[in-house]
Order: structure tokens, then sequence, then C-alpha cells
């Protein structure tokens, strides 16, 4: 007698957190579709100092997730023909990518969002990367031009070729993009962002924060795993602008998978941009984590048991992002921790949410 699969369930759910809270991640929060409910789960706790269960309307920081949101913005712009995604970074900003061998003139739209430009990455300049660095400089500010300067003051990886799918994953593509926007538009990279994705979807916990280093109350507190500290460090607070248009907004699980069925399911971008975002390159420096990933405009393509799923992650100081999501944004899940280890410690975490993820988009039990 053959068994009958087990749908996937608030049940199972609750189980893949707990595995992941087992590797030592203090708190979990996750809001998934299973394509007949939505499921809401939570692991851990919102502070290492004691019980509290965390909020279900948590603020979370989505790190990199963050570099769809931006990608929508750009491609609704090329919908509406006010840019090209074959116009260069020179067109559109003349004179900034430019010096130590940098060329803007080589360097298209397109390949900013898929991380095909060669350009060298500039957060490893911003003085985050120890307790005592981060300690001392978690409060302060920059600009999108300070970012993308501290890029230029290095070489770049490669300057492209036509047809060249070289691909090498760096936020400076992203602070550009959220340049260019601003310079199409003649409005801040938060207001479009807001006006055409989270006032349409009604993302009420989503936001750009500026640089308030503050997270909206209920959130949990967040922790970093820093290679000078033997415990986790509390990263709750954090001025984002650092992260810019590559990775400054605050949102809610709720938000987010909202977002993600929105996007999927057609309804922020028209057929041909959204064809664009999904012609992808492969990741081959994501293949520690995910093992064969592709990369779109924005989006990442990650291999699964039944096919493939779409989605990003995101990390900042105190927390990750993970999201993955079926073909058309019917099923998915978007999991967030309080932890965010920048080490080879995360790879076994990343490998159970990754498993958790699998399993609900490839479930066909109940469907």
């Amino acid at each position: 007698m053959t068994k009958t699969p087990r749908a996937y369930d608030r049940s199972t759910l609750q189980a893949d957190l707990e595995a992941v809270h087992a590797k030592g991640v203090p708190g979990l929060l996750a809001a998934a579709h299973t394509g007949r409910e939505v499921l809401t789960a939570r692991c851990g706790s919102a502070d290492r100092a004691s019980d509290t269960p965390i909020a279900h309307d948590s603020s979370f920081r989505m790190g990199s997730t963050g570099k769809t949101f931006t990608a929508v913005v750009v491609l609704q712009l090329v919908g509406e023909g006010r840019l090209s995604l074959d116009d260069t970074v020179e067109d559109r900003l003349p004179g900034v990518v430019r010096g130590n061998g940098n060329d803007g003139t080589r360097i298209t739209v397109r390949r900013l969002l898929q991380q095909t430009s060669g350009l060298a990455e500039y957060i490893y300049d911003v003085p985050i990367w120890s307790t005592k660095d981060f300690q001392e400089h978690r409060y302060d500010s920059y600009t999108s031009e300070e970012l993308v300067a501290m890029a230029m003051r290095h070489e770049p990886k490669w300057l492209p070729e036509p047809g060249d799918q070289r691909w090498s994953y760096t936020n400076t593509n992203y602070v550009l993009a959220g340049m260019i926007i601003e310079k199409v538009t003649g409005n801040r990279r938060a207001e479009e962002v807001r006006d055409r994705i989270i006032r349409p979807l009604g993302l009420d916990g989503t936001f750009a924060p500026g640089d308030d280093p503050r997270l909206p109350d209920p959130h949990p507190r967040g922790y970093t795993e820093f290679p000078d500290s033997a415990e986790p460090v509390e990263t709750t607070e954090v001025n984002p602008t650092p992260f810019d248009a590559a990775g400054d907004l605050i949102t809610t699980a709720p938000d987010l998978m909202r977002f993600w069925q929105a996007l999927l399911g057609g309804g922020l971008l028209a057929p041909a941009q959204l064809a664009a975002m999904k012609q992808t390159v492969p990741a081959a420096e994501w293949d520690s984590v995910w093992p064969g990933a592709r990369y779109g405009l924005g989006i990442g393509r990650f291999p699964s048991s039944c096919g493939a799923y779409w989605g990003h992650a995101g990390n900042t100081p105190g927390h990750t992002a993970h999201s993955g999501f079926t073909e058309d944004g019917s099923r998915g899940m978007v999991l967030f921790t309080t932890l965010w280890a920048p080490n080879e410690n995360a790879l076994p975490v990343e490998k159970l949410i990754n498993d958790a993820i699998d399993r609900l988009v490839c479930d066909r039990a109940g469907t």
C-alpha cells in the first residue's frame, strides 16, 4: 500500500525552524504559503537574555533581498520607456565609474542588475567587520556617492566584453542602480520604492529607514558572529546607509511574502520585464551554498528537488532573510533569523533553510 505524502503544514514548518535553532541561531520567524493556506511559525527567543518569543509582526532588516525591490523599480522604468537595460552607466551617471581601470562606458544597466559588471565591492571598506570596528562605527552615515567612491579605489575584477557572462556579486552594482533611479526620476530611490511597490501592495511594515539605526517595535535583538569574538555580539542598532539601495529596507514576514507573491504572480512588472528579470547566468560564487544557482536581474534561481525556485537572501549585522517561491509565487516561504555569521558556521544553517524551502515549494500533497 502506497503511503500518501504528508502535506507541508505548520508542524512541518515548526520542525524546520527547530532544526535551525538547534544549530545555535537565537531566534527565527517564518511566514509561508502552501498554495492552500498561510502558515506562520517562530522558534527561540527575541533576546538571548530572555525567553520572550519573537512577535509574529516583528520588524527585520531584509538585507540584500532589497536588491529585488531596486531591480523592480528599474524594470518598471524600462517598461515606461524612461530607461533601457542597454544604457551604460556613463550614459546615466557621467564620470561616476572612472579611475583605476574602471570604465562606466563598458557597463550597462543590465550588467548592474545581473551582477556581471566586474566592479569591485565597497562593503569591505566599511568598518563593520570586527567587534571593535562595529561598536565604534555602527552609527556612521554614508552617501551613495561615498560608497561608490570606495569601490572606485579598487581596480575592477574585469572589464566586460560583449556576451561576457562572468558573474561576481557586489553591492556596488545596486548602489549605482539606485543612483540611476534618482537621476531618471528626479526623486529619492526610497520614494520610488515606496510609491511603486510598498503603497500599491499595502506593505505597511516595509520602509527605507534613511539613517535611523533603530528598528520599529516589536522587533527581536540581532546578533553577529565576529571573528574576534567568542560569543555572538548584539548588533541590533546600525546605521543602514552603508547598505543603501543594495539592502537598507526594513520589513515584516507577511509583507515580504506578499511582495514575492505579487512579483512572481505578475502584479509588479509587465510580462516583458518579468521575463527579462528571469533571464539568468550561472552564479558560481554561490555554489558552496546553492550548487547550480543562477542569477537574473535582482533575483536568484535555485535548484530544488522538483526543478527550481526563485528568491533572494539577505544579510545585515544581526539579521538574515531567506525567501524562496515557486515560478508563479503560489507557494513559498520567507524566513528570518537573528544571527548573522559571515563565516563557515553559516553553511550548515543555510543548508537546513534551503531544505525547508525545498520541502515547501516541492510539496505536491493536497494541491
